[in-house]
């Protein structure tokens, strides 16, 4: 049998005195975005944010805590994401409607032909990696195009720096790969990552955690929750020689933040393929992106037309090349892995490259 989910809420009566909130509701994420989608046939049904999704069951939390959550007999899983926000009945604890999101994390896995949802409701994304052998710009750029296009605020957090020789070296490349991006490094084991990460995790935000398996993610949600947590992720041992790790979140789940908050936990992307992501491309390569008007052909590719402004601060020194090239095979391969929807009534899926 399967163990009851549990999470440990915050403190009501002092998180509403300290923060000024004026709902207990807004302690779990709770805004007018989603007190607006209420309509007034539905005031007697109960808001609760889901906490975590399962093949055959979905748990949530409200105000009093976590809660049953029954589902129609048609309703798919699948179709909700840890953060969602519905409405239920408060006799029956039937689902009857989700909101819609305000940010939802996804990713297209390979050979998929839907998107596969991470998280939704996501104030920040804790892009997660290590100062070790797991460093991966390449792979950080990826998980950027998906904060980005989520709609929800990235920052790259460096975690094991206080094994890293010289953690300021890595620092530097992350926070040259987009403009204005925080990157913080800490030692996931330390009191100190909290008070590190509070500017994003105030009461009533939510962030959550992706990165590769082994990367320190399980572990900094366990001191991002406190000792005292009812919720404690298994964590594991990484390989030496080239830094990987092993699977230890097997599901997406919510939990209270020590002090304010909620952090949703997320098991490790092995491969993550750019797929539908063209705004988040935008967002990467911010430089690119607002040199490209100033061509003097609207459909210049930047790579040999006369009057081309992308070039031309390639050869001033104003952009690297190497990062044009990055630009432009991450563009070839959102290209050739997002579906067209086609057919006269656009209901056939075509993908420009088999894979």
């Amino acid at each position: 049998m399967a163990k009851p989910f549990m999470v440990a809420l915050p403190n009501v009566e002092q998180d509403l005195t300290s923060s000024r909130l004026s709902s207990p509701l807004e302690l779990l994420g709770w805004s007018e975005f989603f007190a607006d989608q209420v309509q007034p046939s539905e005031a007697d049904l109960i808001p609760r944010r889901i906490a975590s999704v399962h093949r055959a069951r979905i748990e949530a939390i409200d105000v009093t805590g976590p809660v049953g959550l029954e589902f129609p007999s048609n309703t798919s899983t699948g179709d909700y994401a840890v953060g969602d926000w519905v409405l239920a009945d408060a006799l029956t604890d039937m689902l009857i409607r989700r909101l819609d999101r305000k940010s939802v994390f996804q990713r297209r896995p390979e050979g998929g032909r839907g998107q596969q949802l991470v998280a939704a409701n996501i104030d920040t994304l804790l892009i997660v990696t290590s100062c070790n052998a797991d460093f991966n710009l390449a792979r950080l750029e990826r998980y950027l195009i998906m904060a980005n296009q989520a709609g929800s605020n990235p920052v790259i957090v460096l975690t094991k720096a206080d094994t890293a020789e010289d953690a300021g070296m890595f620092q530097a490349q992350a926070e040259a790969l987009q403009r204005d991006l925080p990157v913080i490094a800490l030692n996931g084991r330390s009191a100190d990552a909290v008070s590190l990460l509070r500017p994003w995790c105030g009461v009533g935000q939510t962030v959550a955690l992706v990165g590769a398996s082994g990367v320190g993610k399980s572990t900094l949600v366990n001191t991002m929750t406190g000792p005292e947590s009812d919720t404690k992720q298994k964590t594991g041992t990484i390989r030496e020689y080239d830094a990987q790790g092993r699977h230890t979140t097997t599901a997406r789940s919510l939990h209270a933040i020590s002090g304010g908050g909620w952090v949703i936990d997320t098991p490790g992307i092995r491969t993550l393929y750019v797929s539908d992501g063209a705004d988040g491309i935008d967002t990467l390569f911010a430089e690119i992106t607002e040199l490209a008007p100033l061509c003097r052909f609207r459909d210049c590719t930047h790579a040999h037309e006369p009057g081309c402004a992308v070039q031309a601060a390639v050869a001033s020194g104003a952009l690297v090349a190497d990062r044009l090239e990055r630009w432009r095979n991450l563009l070839a391969e959102n290209r050739d892995r997002t579906p067209v929807v086609s057919g006269p009534r656009g209901n056939k899926i075509v993908r420009k490259k088999k894979y």
